[in-house]
């Protein structure tokens, strides 16, 4: 396999390296264009624990939608700890505000007993919609997100991952 890399003309292997970063930028280009159409700074998030159990398990991936939504009670959101860069999906069950004055918001897991008001940063009693709320869930895909998990609790893979993929890419003839 690495003989191949070594056959290659100086322009083809060029030819395959811009072909990788084209590849690269042009995922970059449809996450970022994602994030502008849902106003959301992450469109698609993955559930990491099994405190939204039975309506989201670990591993499912999420679609999030940002723009124009009057949040309402028993709708799922994906909010962010102030100083914390950890998204968490959990249902509000209570709302206090809304129309001229600022929409607040208390979540909590399905899964759990009790509010997120001990997960919030400290001092803080609620969420504010217009902050903190990365999106609201508009759909998902069951397990797809393991991968993700994988990834994440071993860096190794990732490093192995993206040197294959790079190596198959500057390999590639066609």
């Amino acid at each position: 396999m690495l003989s191949a890399l070594g056959n290659l003309q100086p322009r083809q292997f060029l030819t395959q390296v811009l072909n990788f970063a084209l590849i690269l930028s042009t995922a970059f280009m449809l996450w970022k264009g994602l994030s502008i159409v849902t106003d959301s700074p992450s469109p698609i998030v993955v559930v990491l624990s099994g405190s939204m159990e039975p309506a989201f398990q670990r591993g499912d991936l999420l679609f999030l939608w940002n723009r124009g939504q009057e949040t309402q009670i028993g709708e799922v959101v994906v909010y962010n700890v102030r100083d914390k860069d950890i998204p968490i999906v959990h249902r509000v069950v209570r709302r206090y505000g809304g129309g001229t004055k600022p929409l607040k918001l208390l979540t909590k897991g399905d899964n759990n007993s009790a509010d997120d008001t001990a997960l919030y940063a400290e001092g803080q009693d609620y969420l504010e919609r217009s902050k903190d709320i990365i999106g609201s869930v508009v759909g998902y895909v069951p397990f797809v997100g393991y991968v993700t998990i994988l990834l994440s609790e071993h860096p190794w893979l990732k490093t192995a991952m993206l040197g294959i993929m790079g190596l198959m890419v500057v390999i590639q003839r066609e």
